[in-house]
């Protein structure tokens, strides 16, 4: 079932199981806020059994471009075009965020960003491999974030 994110009254609903669940609530509705005032797109989520599609495409370009296999279990996932581009997203019970920003047309941006939630550790996949910048959200605490380049096509 698929839901619309609130980012004014935010909501842990999809991601109870999370350890971190309110902090990767406020992260989830950071995002949809951004994309709210960015795009004016409503971000819309769906239990990540339901979008076993987005995770393939995502897992298959973490572990094509760096040999990268996420341990936690996807809650929740969406992707939508927005800008000229796929945007996809998959939230995790750790606490992990992972979007893909994919341009249409050739020679377009395409990147993969890592969040990750106020209070969880790097997880063990990503401690080595990445630098996380910091950042502070009204909504979600303090957000640490990295990201890599797509250079394959998917």
């Amino acid at each position: 079932m698929s839901s619309v994110v609130d980012f004014k009254e935010v909501s842990t609903v999809g991601l109870e199981t999370s350890p971190v669940a309110d902090a990767l609530a406020g992260l989830r509705a950071n995002e949809a806020r951004y994309l709210k005032n960015k795009f004016d797109h409503d971000f819309v989520v769906m239990d990540a059994s339901e979008a076993e599609d987005v995770v393939a495409w995502i897992h298959n370009i973490l572990a094509q471009e760096r040999d990268l296999h996420i341990a936690s279990r996807p809650l929740q996932a969406c992707v939508f075009e927005a800008d000229g581009a796929k945007r996809a997203y998959v939230f995790y019970e750790s606490g992990l965020s992972i979007n893909v920003l994919y341009g249409i047309a050739d020679g377009d941006k395409r990147a993969v960003g890592f969040k990750l939630s106020d209070g969880m550790e790097v997880p063990e996949e990503l401690a080595d491999k990445f630098k996380f910048a910091r950042q502070k959200s009204k909504l979600a605490g303090t957000i640490r974030g990295s990201y890599f380049v797509i250079k394959g096509e998917y």
